[in-house]
């Protein structure tokens, strides 16, 4: 399993250790350990865009993933992920910027292992999933809903 890594913005709440970290854990716990992903880290602008291009929606998100298959010609999934949104959220949350940034690496791979939030059951199982995720991995609990933020 690789974990390919490209730094697209100037802030690193992460180290490239702790980015692999996070995916490669969230992708044992989805039953899909040995993948491999390339994360791209970009700013807001970057994210809308391609938010805007793929799922009609140009407004800020936080992470994209991309699952390209397992045909051994490349990378298994691509990740996007917005280091500026989580920035801000963390400052919103009164959370470390660190802990916001791995819950989008843990989310964005866990839709890499057919995780979904868009209906309640399913976001519950999501939710469930990211927080035993960031708990093995020893960030610090954050239970305050993220649904309610814009």
């Amino acid at each position: 399993m690789a974990v390919g890594i490209t730094w697209c913005v100037a802030a690193r709440p992460l180290t490239d250790a702790a980015v692999a970290e996070a995916v490669d854990a969230a992708l044992v716990h989805g039953g899909r350990p040995g993948i491999d992903v390339d994360v791209v880290l970009v700013d807001d602008p970057t994210l809308a865009d391609l938010h805007g291009r793929f799922l009609g929606d140009p407004s800020v998100t936080d992470v994209m993933s991309f699952d390209l298959g397992e045909d051994g010609g490349g990378p298994s999934g691509e990740l996007y992920v917005s280091v500026d949104r989580a920035e801000a959220v963390a400052r919103d949350r009164g959370v470390r910027a660190a802990r916001e940034l791995a819950l989008y690496l843990v989310h964005g791979a866990l839709h890499l292992c057919g995780h979904d939030d868009h209906d309640p059951e399913q976001r519950a199982a999501m939710r469930s999933a990211e927080r035993a995720v960031l708990d093995a991995l020893g960030y610090e609990p954050d239970d305050a809903p993220h649904d309610a933020l814009p």
